[in-house]
C-alpha cells in the first residue's frame, strides 16, 4: 500500500520538528501528535539514518531536521520511513511482481503502473519544504 501509518507519522514529525529550533524528542513529540512513543522512535531513528534528521543523545537531545531535509522529496521521506521502495501495490512497478503470479493475464496491470507513475512523478516534485509552507 502507498501510505501507511509510518509515512503519516513521519510527516507528522518532521513538520513538528522543523517548526522548533532545539531538538525535539521521542517523549514530548508522541504526546504532542498522540503516536506511541516506540513506534515514533522507530520512525525518527530510520529518518536520522537516512539523513533526513540529526540525533543528539543526552539530557537535551532529541531530533532536529538536517540541512538538506527540507530540499528532500516527499516520494524519498515516504521511501525512508517505510524501508522500501513506494508502490500502489506490490505489482505496480512491473508485472513481474504479481504476487499471485497473474501476470501473463493480468488487465489492470497498465492501469496499475500509469497510477504508479503519476504518484512517483507527484511526490518527486513535492518536498518537505513544500508542505512545511502549506
Amino acid at each position: 500500500m502507498l501510505l501507511t501509518k509510518a509515512s503519516e507519522y513521519a510527516l507528522l514529525s518532521l513538520i513538528a520538528i522543523s517548526q522548533k529550533e532545539t531538538p525535539q524528542d521521542v517523549d514530548t513529540l508522541s504526546t504532542q501528535l498522540g503516536i506511541s512513543k516506540s513506534f515514533l522512535a522507530k520512525i525518527l531513528q530510520s529518518l536520522a539514518k537516512e539523513g533526513v534528521l540529526r540525533s543528539f543523545k543526552g539530557a537535551h537531545g532529541g531530533f532536529l531536521l538536517t540541512p538538506e531535509a527540507r530540499k528532500m522529496t516527499i516520494k524519498h521521506i515516504i521511501e525512508c520511513a517505510e524501508k522500501r521502495a513506494m508502490n500502489v501495490f506490490e505489482c505496480s512497478p512491473s508485472p513481474g511482481h504479481c504476487p499471485n503470479n497473474r501476470a501473463e493475464f493480468c488487465k489492470i496491470w497498465p492501469f496499475l503502473n500509469k497510477l504508479q507513475t503519476k504518484i512517483d512523478d507527484f511526490l518527486d516534485t513535492m518536498t518537505l519544504n513544500d508542505i512545511i509552507k502549506d
